[in-house]
């Protein structure tokens, strides 16, 4: 353990020579060591800690908690190191706050889905940016399908549960069932089963012509997302960029 610790803290260094703070979380949590370890380590090796939030390593009992609190999130992340909004919100109530909550995820790199409130986002300065929102309509005017509708489908085809997706999601599940049934009437297309009862094959079940809507739905976002981004550069930030060459 030792000889792979010291491996990765000297593969991970920055261009300073030194250990970032996030990076040590990184690697402690990637060999299911106490960041203190990785600390201690790198004081071993003559390697200083950079870029660390006041007393962040000073204090290590706050720093055990969040590696218990990375490991809570780790039974429940996906593949791809994401939790519930849902999830995370319950454990930061029970360990410490939305603050060590916030910059547990950040440390240990977890992200958070299905997050209505917004509560888990860094706090940055004030940066222009540009934001996108993108649905779909009938001639009438009419909502047929966007963001809400696709969380809907997207969470039921992961949780299979009409009743716990729009629990994940923080609606009742009236207004849940309600987006289902829009969105069928609308489209004058099944898109799901449910079956009642108890055992494994009760639940709701999504049909391909609903994952062919979630993947087509989000495809057509992040293309409107790419342009509007590019174009916001060009239009805005390469004007900034021409102030501060003249300063």
């Amino acid at each position: 353990m030792s000889k792979n610790l010291e491996e990765l803290i000297k593969q991970t260094l920055n261009k300073s020579g030194k250990l970032d703070c996030g990076t040590a979380f990184k690697i402690a949590n990637k060999l299911g060591i106490e960041v203190g370890e990785v600390s201690d380590e790198a004081t071993r090796l003559g390697i200083k800690i950079d870029n660390c939030e006041l007393g962040q390593f000073g204090d290590l009992d706050k720093d055990r908690g969040k590696f218990t609190l990375s490991l809570k999130l780790k039974e429940v992340s996906d593949e791809k190191g994401r939790v519930f909004c849902k999830d995370a919100r319950e454990m930061a109530a029970a360990n410490g706050g939305l603050k060590t909550m916030r910059s547990t995820l950040r440390d240990y790199g977890f992200d958070v889905k299905y997050c209505q409130l917004g509560c888990f986002k860094e706090k940055k300065g004030k940066k222009m940016r540009v934001k996108t929102k993108t649905w779909i309509e009938n001639d009438e005017g009419e909502l047929i399908f966007g963001k809400g509708k696709t969380e809907v489908l997207d969470v039921i085809a992961e949780v299979g549960s009409i009743s716990k997706a729009a629990e994940i999601l923080g609606m009742n599940y009236k207004k849940c069932w309600s987006h289902l049934q829009i969105l069928q009437k609308n489209l004058k297309e099944d898109l799901f089963t449910t079956k009642q009862g108890g055992g494994d094959s009760a639940g709701t079940t999504l049909n391909d012509r609903a994952y062919e809507l979630i993947n087509a739905y989000k495809q057509l976002q992040n293309d409107i997302e790419d342009y509007a981004n590019k174009r916001f550069k060009e239009l805005f930030l390469k004007q900034d960029e021409k102030k501060n060459d003249k300063k």
